[in-house]
């Protein structure tokens, strides 16, 4: 117990992070939406974000190795406190553009700083429960901090305090709590070819999961006030959605682990298409039907980049768990960096009904590419597959943490002998 102790701070931090990073993504879409700037601006704010956080994927690392964690941590904290303020001092669609380029390269950056030192300070025995807690975390805080939207209003300058606040507030465990002296994370090497090689499906599946979960977080809000949602809905509404991706993240999981995890894939994204449909022709403008299609849309669509992940690893050697995760992460930050561009012009030319379309008819083309992989390539036998692992998509350094669960999982296994591989 004294050494999962030890990671408190840590986790305190993240936790700080996660609520802040949650809250100014949702609170960025409405306070934009309120000032005029229009859903094609919203969207290239989007595409603005994950350019940063794609670029700091490779950057953050070097950054740590050359002037240590706490260091990089402290100046992408004053990074991302600093922007939060600014958005609210310069109200200018160009400004917010380059603001939320530094926002997703200080929170890419800063995750990898804490993810990393969490995987250097955690153990064999602690690392499945702090994974466990870490996800816990990601979901109550991105969850809760959605209420305060309602309590002070877009508007206002406090909530944007708030959120500066909350950046600056996470410096104070890792800076006076935690003593320890991690090893800096490993550079990632992006051999796209390499990845692509390895399972051309979960490559598909993270660009195309790019594509609609960055445009649920970013433009869903626009969608939501579009259909007559207040700011309480439209917290509720992003607070549905991600609650439905955890509830349902571990069965499909489960799922996946007992049958070809290409059957769960196309499983998961075709309760995600139906639930797509659901919102654009079925729920209209009615609250409570929007919020139970927002809750099985985030219930099927939000597992699919683990469930990618896992078919990857099903199919890769020990050495090239790292190489999975750069090379996935790439994908979906190009997905990404298009998907709330698209989806915002297809809320302007088609109205907020189109939203919903357009996430599935792209989940619906990944359905087709997941059952032609089907008849490509048969599934690995089941001793060699990999354990399903939910992920966070907050940096790569959450595959190395997940990584060396999954292989201590395999090393138990085959302590035991064959029939501990058995579900």
């Amino acid at each position: 117990m004294s050494s999962f102790t030890s990671l408190i701070p840590l986790l305190l931090t993240a936790a700080i992070l996660l609520g802040g990073n949650g809250l100014q993504g949702t609170l960025v879409a409405l306070r934009a939406d309120a000032e005029g700037f229009g859903a094609s601006a919203i969207g290239v704010m989007g595409t603005s974000y994950f350019a940063g956080f794609m670029i700091a994927c490779v950057v953050a690392p070097r950054l740590v190795q050359a002037v240590g964690h706490i260091r990089v941590f402290a100046a992408l904290a004053a990074l991302a406190a600093t922007g939060t303020l600014l958005l609210v001092i310069v109200l200018d669609p160009l400004a917010w553009i380059v603001i939320r380029f530094a926002m997703g390269f200080s929170f890419s950056g800063l995750f990898t700083v804490v993810e990393s030192w969490l995987n250097s300070a955690s153990t064999r025995a602690n690392r499945g429960r702090m994974l466990s807690v870490y996800r816990i975390i990601d979901l109550l805080t991105v969850t809760g901090v959605q209420f305060l939207l309602p309590l002070f209003g877009p508007e206002s300058f406090t909530i944007f305090a708030l959120v500066a606040i909350f950046f600056t507030l996470s410096l104070v465990p890792v800076s006076l709590a935690d003593r320890s002296n991690p090893r800096p994370p490993e550079n990632f090497t992006f051999d796209l070819k390499a990845v692509w090689a390895i399972s051309p499906l979960a490559s598909v599946g993270a660009f195309a999961i790019g594509l609609t979960n960055s445009a649920f977080r970013l433009v869903g809000p626009v969608y939501a006030t579009s259909v007559g949602l207040d700011v309480a809905g439209v917290a509720l509404f992003i607070s549905a959605g991600i609650f439905g991706g955890s509830i349902l993240q571990y069965p499909l999981g489960h799922i996946s682990d007992r049958i070809d995890r290409r059957l769960a894939i196309m499983l998961a994204t075709g309760g995600a298409v139906l639930a797509g449909l659901f919102l654009s022709f079925g729920a209209g403008t009615s609250p409570q039907l929007i919020y139970l299609g927002a809750f099985l849309f985030g219930a099927f669509a939000m597992p699919l980049y683990s469930l990618s992940a896992a078919n990857a690893n099903d199919h890769a050697e020990p050495g090239q768990y790292v190489l999975i995760a750069a090379g996935l992460t790439f994908f979906f930050s190009i997905g990404a960096m298009i998907g709330p561009v698209v989806a915002a012009e297809v809320i302007e030319l088609w109205g907020p009904a189109a939203f919903f379309g357009y996430t599935s008819l792209v989940h619906g083309a990944l359905l087709v590419v997941s059952a032609f992989r089907m008849t490509r390539r048969p599934a690995p036998p089941r001793a060699k597959r990999s354990r399903f692992v939910a992920l966070l998509r907050t940096s790569p350094v959450m595959y190395r943490l997940a990584r060396n669960q999954i292989k201590r999982r395999r090393e138990r296994a085959e302590d035991n002998g064959p029939s501990a591989r058995e579900p």
